[in-house]
């Protein structure tokens, strides 16, 4: 019987290429994303595969919207092996530009949603019998600060400090980690180039270039890169792993 997966923001980006390798390694997976129609086009690449899969639209900092998540989950498979918090934002401004409205609109999608989904994955879990992974978006930024991503690399420690702390509460029944990717290339590093550019003195691209200039493996991050990451936490190699919040970033931390 396949295990199931949900993958939340998995309408495109880092999410879709994590539901898509969760599919390939046998699992059923339901997409979650705010766009309905993103989460159904990724729904249908999953049974190409072979696997089964619902989409689910919902924003992961309503609380209504993330119960309805598990609660169609749970009628369709009958159950939960997996949770992926991935969905996030980000936002690029000095700390002293940015807005109470935007720091809280960021702490309620990366924390609040981190939250939300992680606890009712751990309810559901602790009533199975096998043992349940919880695996949850951090970020580098979480482990540096970085300029003019005050706010995002804020939530992004808070994920890993949240990971740890649930982790130390539900083993053994259930392992709890983060991953830390770098930078990707996806439509939100395109937006985070854009904003962040003027800010360093450079054109757009300028940003994407510089730092990625710092990667010590010679490329830029893929989406596939960080879901090969996941693919390994949800397998049963990763079954004595726990609280840990893996860097995944071809070495930019270190350079």
């Amino acid at each position: 019987m396949s295990k199931v997966a949900i993958v939340t923001g998995s309408g495109r980006g880092i999410g879709k290429a994590i539901a898509l390798r969760l599919a390939k390694d046998g699992f059923n997976v339901v997409v979650n994303a705010r766009n309905p129609e993103n989460a159904k086009k990724v729904a249908k690449e999953v049974e190409e595969l072979g696997q089964k899969s619902i989409a689910i639209a919902g924003d992961v900092s309503n609380e209504k919207d993330v119960n309805n998540i598990f609660e169609k989950t749970i009628r369709e498979f009958g159950k939960l092996d997996v949770l992926v918090a991935n969905a996030g934002i980000c936002t690029v401004k000095p700390a002293v530009e940015t807005t109470s409205n935007e720091w809280d609109e960021i702490f309620s999608i990366n924390c609040k949603g981190v939250f939300l989904t992680n606890i009712e994955a751990a309810r559901q879990m602790m009533k199975q019998d096998t043992l349940g992974k919880i695996i949850n978006c951090s970020s580098i930024a979480g482990h540096v600060g970085f300029g003019y991503l005050s706010a995002y690399s804020g939530t992004k420690f808070a994920v890993r400090g949240f990971t740890q702390a649930l982790a130390a509460e539900l083993a053994p029944k259930i392992t709890v980690n983060a991953y830390c990717p770098g930078i990707v290339e996806t439509d939100m590093w395109e937006k985070i180039d854009e904003s962040l550019s003027p800010y360093l003195g450079v054109e757009k691209g300028g940003a994407f270039t510089e730092y990625s200039k710092k990667i010590l493996m010679g490329r830029p991050q893929k989406s596939e890169d960080v879901a090969n990451l996941i693919s390994f936490l949800a397998s049963p190699g990763a079954d004595y792993i726990t609280g840990q919040a893996i860097i995944t970033d071809g070495g930019i931390v270190m350079s």
